[in-house]
């Protein structure tokens, strides 16, 4: 599987969106599983098929270009908005950036590490580890790069993001991500409760860092891509739920700004597990 990974990387970019976008469309209609949770996704967001329907390619063209993103040659990106991290840095409490499954979400961190990590802001990333020990050694070693290092999904990666927002460093998570039982609250997401992890939030509150959002387009015909930051415009109340119920909104407000790049068939709604 490496070496598969290893040739893939090998493509034009735009050679890889089209033949994950031909995955794409052959998963959403031979999973009915997969099917039906999309689908109900987007009745749920109350998204029309005009505006979902390129979302069942796009969903094929993230898994496609992933060995491009980790082992290739680097690929064209564009930065919009970067004043917004300039000044949340230049307050001194770290930032810590908020990525929904919108986009290319790896694209965000490599270009951020890119940019500002290896000029003083490095980047410390929350992932869960893959079960496969092949692929958990292939994402390791691909995304601990230069000006960015990553922080599992337990206690030990908890304290290594506040360890580095204290040191005035920059930390990114899916905050619609489904969190491990216990470190997480049932809020509305596109009006019906979702498991919506508090860590963001506390996160914030506990070393004064800054909130930006950050997403990463996929633009068309393998051009590249535009990463966007924009600034987490409200301030975070003290109650964790309502905390969790704002960030889940601001998260609802840029999914329906650009709901063909959404990761529809995410499980969003499932139970959380229960192991940390």
């Amino acid at each position: 599987m490496v070496r598969f990974f290893k040739i893939f990387s090998l493509l034009p970019l735009w050679l890889a969106h089209g033949l994950g976008w031909g995955v794409g469309w052959l998963v959403f209609l031979a999973s009915g599983v997969y099917r039906q949770r999309f689908l109900a996704n987007v009745r749920q967001a109350g998204i029309g098929w005009r505006q979902w329907r390129s979302a069942v390619g796009e969903a094929g063209k993230l898994v496609a270009e992933l060995p491009r993103l980790w082992l290739g040659r680097p690929v064209p990106v564009q930065l919009d908005g970067t004043r917004h991290v300039e000044e949340a840095l230049a307050l001194g409490h770290g930032v810590v950036f908020l990525t929904p499954h919108l986009g290319c979400f790896e694209i965000t961190a490599q270009a951020y590490a890119e940019r500002y990590g290896k000029t003083g802001h490095p980047l410390t990333a929350l992932f869960r580890p893959p079960r496969q020990v092949w692929l958990r050694d292939l994402v390791a070693n691909a995304r601990n790069r230069p000006g960015m290092e990553m922080a599992p999904t337990t206690m030990a990666g908890v304290k290594q993001m506040i360890k580095a927002l204290k040191k005035g460093q920059s930390v990114g998570l899916l905050p619609d991500q489904v969190p491990p039982q216990g470190l997480g609250l049932w809020v509305p997401f596109f009006g019906r409760d979702a498991y919506t992890m508090t860590l963001s939030a506390r996160l914030a509150q506990q070393t004064g860092a800054r909130l930006v959002v950050a997403w990463g387009e996929r633009l068309s015909w393998g051009r590249g891509y535009r990463v966007r930051f924009l600034p987490f415009a409200q301030a975070l109340p003290a109650d964790g739920a309502q905390a969790a119920a704002l960030i889940n909104r601001a998260m609802e407000d840029l999914i329906r700004a650009c709901p063909q790049q959404y990761l529809w068939g995410y499980a969003r709604y499932k139970q959380p597990r229960q192991e940390l």
